[in-house]
């Protein structure tokens, strides 16, 4: 790797096929049912979710989406028309719709690609028109779109079915894929939805997460404005510690993920809501550049369990995450650039300016991050890109030695 000035510039490739339905310039924001409730969903409950997603400070934060996902359908009538389960939501979907938009929320539903739902509730299989119909009457924003009980046909032939029915209604309608990542999704599903599953479900357990983190990380250059490679929904405040939610929440934001809160937030703890509320952090997701952040440290065994990550953001600015995926505490330090180039440096969990420097230095616990913000000192000749960043970390003689080293805390 040749030697740079400061950070060079790298040019991602994006998808050259978006669905052109204006919507999910940024990554989608809100709650979603299934993580926490699963099946145990109510118009009560919904009613509530959206009561505190107002008066929490949420929805202001960016949580905007209120998400009923599998169990809310019930059957078909003489004409085919899906219809709720009348017990649980008696009053219909399009007064609950309306609720939901009274409160200054978006509103989104759930189908499948299939005969059945996963939980073996009516699917749109052959129902696209009149399920999407349906779905624009009752004033639906987001449609997360499942893959069970199908006919066997590929995913990539039968959800452009659904895409073109929503389009038909006039209504936009976020197209949120859930194909699981089976076909590729990252290569096609641009032109087909807003988003779309990389992998299977997450849960609330850290080693899945880290699963699903080290199969979404490689499909950055498929991610873009209007068509994100999506994770899965959070699973802070489910169980993970408060340092592992920190962890999980910044790897999401700088990934470009979907942020989409799967805890009950009735009941969910101060230390969760400052996780979920943490706007800096936000900022880095919502940011308009819209480039998925990636691992730039290290590129072959790691054995320490420390990691940098990066990713650029606009008027030349970026974000880094050191992380600790390691059992004990590291210390690190590493240089910003490989010459005497200065950077503004904020911690973006503390909240705190650590000053103008050329290197930065700390401890990380187990499972735990650093995640900072980064701007030259000197003006706007360094551009912020990932390759640069890389290569700044990379040049350091092999950076852990550098640092007083990742292993040190190992060697104590």
């Amino acid at each position: 790797m040749s030697r740079v000035t400061g950070l060079v510039l790298l040019t991602l490739a994006l998808p050259c096929l978006a669905l052109d339905n204006g919507l999910g310039l940024r990554p989608q924001m809100g709650w979603n049912s299934w993580n926490f409730f699963g099946c145990n969903i109510s118009s009560t409950l919904i009613r509530r979710t959206a009561d505190l997603l107002v008066s929490s400070g949420l929805a202001e934060a960016g949580y905007t989406f209120l998400n009923l996902d599998d169990c809310w359908a019930k059957g078909r009538d003489k004409d085919g028309n899906i219809y709720p389960d009348p017990e649980a939501f008696p009053e219909g979907m399009k007064t609950l719709g309306d609720y939901i938009h009274s409160k200054g929320l978006k509103y989104g539903v759930y189908s499948d690609a299939g005969f059945e739902t996963c939980a073996k509730r009516p699917g749109s299989l052959h129902y696209e028109e009149n399920d999407a119909n349906s779905y624009a009457s009752w004033g639906v924003d987001y449609l997360k779109y499942d893959n069970c009980n199908t006919d066997n046909t590929t995913a990539r032939s039968r959800y452009p079915v659904m895409r073109d029915a929503l389009n038909k209604t006039g209504r936009p309608i976020f197209f949120s894929m859930c194909e699981w990542g089976l076909e590729d999704p990252w290569t096609w599903a641009g032109a087909v939805g807003n988003s779309w599953r990389t992998t299977g479900d997450i849960d609330k357990t850290w080693n899945r997460t880290m699963w699903i983190l080290d199969r979404n990380e490689p499909l950055y250059k498929y991610a873009g404005p209007g068509a994100w490679n999506d994770p899965d929904m959070l699973e802070v405040g489910n169980g993970m510690s408060d340092v592992e939610g920190e962890a999980h929440f910044s790897l999401w934001a700088l990934m470009k993920a979907p942020l989409l809160i799967g805890c009950d937030i009735t009941t969910m703890t101060a230390a969760t809501k400052t996780i979920l509320m943490n706007k800096e952090v936000i900022a880095v997701n919502q940011d308009p550049l819209g480039v998925q952040g990636r691992l730039v440290y290290p590129s072959g065994p790691n054995p320490h369990g420390g990691e940098v990550w990066y990713v650029p953001l606009t008027s030349n600015t970026g974000a880094a995450i050191v992380f600790n995926r390691g059992e004990m505490t590291i210390d690190f330090k590493f240089k910003l650039s490989n010459n005497e180039t200065m950077f503004h440096v904020r911690d973006l969990w503390l909240h705190k300016d650590l000053g103008i420097t050329d290197a930065v230095q700390g401890s990380v616990p187990p499972h735990g991050v650093m995640m900072l913000k980064l701007r030259p000192a000197g003006g706007d000749d360094i551009p912020m890109t990932v390759e640069g960043f890389a290569n700044s970390v990379t040049l350091q003689s092999n950076f852990v030695s550098v640092v007083n080293s990742f292993l040190s805390s190992e060697t104590t």
